[in-house]
């Protein structure tokens, strides 16, 4: 994998703590969701705000930013929790092979594109398949799977 890493701004850090609050406390803004994962060097819980695709009954989370902590964290655990605070679920994560990211990568731009255009390597929902094949490797997507 490539290494890319857009570290968000310090108005996006803030924006992104008010998201993160909701989904923990139960509330989904255009299906965001609370992503909770150990922290590979402290062992603490970290939580993230992540959207869930879902394709083929499969539920995938993308790190449209690259290799950031949470995606590095959770390739270490192996496992995240998600959902609210009071509902979490504890899932086996999986990491995609570039081979197969393009089409997940061009769903989850179809719907979220809006949110994450500034930082997902130059891509776009029209983007041609070379294009989504080129920066598949700079872009971490794990499947969801049951433990």
């Amino acid at each position: 994998m490539s290494v890319r890493y857009e570290e968000p701004t310090t108005a996006a850090r803030a924006v992104n703590a008010v998201v993160r609050w909701l989904a923990e406390a139960g509330v989904s803004l255009a299906g965001t969701r609370a992503l909770q994962v150990r922290g590979r060097r402290t062992g603490l819980p970290r939580t993230v705000v992540v959207n869930v695709l879902s394709v083929g009954g499969r539920d995938y989370v993308v790190s449209p930013r690259g290799d950031t902590q949470w995606a590095r964290n959770a390739r270490a655990a192996g496992e995240v929790a998600v959902g609210p605070r009071w509902r979490r679920r504890r899932v086996r994560v999986v990491e995609v092979a570039d081979a197969v990211k393009a089409d997940l990568l061009r769903r989850y731009l179809a719907r979220w594109y809006w949110q994450v255009k500034d930082f997902v390597g130059g891509l776009t929902p029209t983007s041609t398949d070379a294009e989504f094949r080129a920066a598949a490797a700079t872009i971490p997507v794990f499947e969801l799977a049951e433990r």
